[in-house]
């Protein structure tokens, strides 16, 4: 039987090198293509005649997805600071979504399964918190280093802690999406190579299981596309409100 981790292999397609830089197009770069074109399509096909007055069935998803994103921007950020982010956040949304969703399909490749893919959108994040804190606030940004409350004999000693969490947020932010993605794919590929090659009395019942796992990895799609992107407005609104 093929080895479960199979779909996570990074293959080379066309190999590039330049100055002794691999460059090279391999299937995980494809897929992020493949992800950018599907959200491309999904807000230019809908526009390309102008906005209706009364929404077809793509352009009533669009809005219901916009909203929805809207909402929980303005819930953890506010709605005037809040307002100037919901293009980055409804992206970032949608963008998981779509690599999550295009894993499943046979003969794809997961990105959100691969740490470092992960890692550099968590890295990205957790600088973009730090650039708007110190752009918002200046050296006053330190200041959530320090718990409101805390008699000052603590401070010391919370400001480590203060640091530490802070710095666990980025890999706490990566390994959760890596893990869960990682994870949903690999059963489903023991359950699959289970039901190809066990006995054809016996096949039906991991081939059943696959289908009802299917069903709930394409529900975990969506659940770490949005913990993900709660978790980024959380840490916004974090370092905007300061406390």
């Amino acid at each position: 039987m093929e080895s479960p981790l199979h779909h996570f292999e990074v293959h080379t397609i066309i190999p590039i090198h330049i100055g002794g830089l691999d460059l090279s197009i391999n299937n995980a770069v494809v897929a992020m293509w493949v992800g950018l074109a599907v959200i491309g399509s999904m807000f230019l096909l809908p526009t390309r005649k102008g906005l209706s007055l009364v929404p077809g069935k793509l352009q009533s998803v669009l809005e219901i997805a916009v909203e929805f994103i809207r909402n929980l921007v303005y819930e953890f950020i506010g709605e005037d600071e809040g307002r100037k982010y919901v293009p980055f956040v409804a992206s970032l949304f949608l963008f998981i979504l779509a690599c999550n969703l295009i894993g499943l399909l046979p003969g794809s490749y997961t990105i959100t399964s691969q740490l470092v893919v992960t890692g550099v959108f968590a890295t990205g994040i957790f600088i973009l918190t730090l650039v708007i804190g110190f752009s918002k606030h200046g050296l006053h940004f330190l200041g959530i280093l320090v718990p409101p409350g805390i008699p000052k004999v603590l401070i010391p000693i919370m400001i480590p802690i203060e640091i530490i969490s802070m710095l666990a947020r980025p890999i706490s932010l990566a390994v959760r999406l890596f893990a869960n993605m990682t994870a949903g794919h690999t059963v489903l590929a023991v359950l699959f190579g289970l039901a190809m090659t066990g006995p054809l009395w016996l096949g039906w019942l991991p081939f059943g299981f696959t289908v009802v796992i299917n069903g709930l990895e394409i529900a975990i799609a969506f659940i770490q596309a949005y913990i993900f992107t709660t978790l980024t407005c959380v840490y916004i609104g974090d370092v905007i409100k300061l406390h």
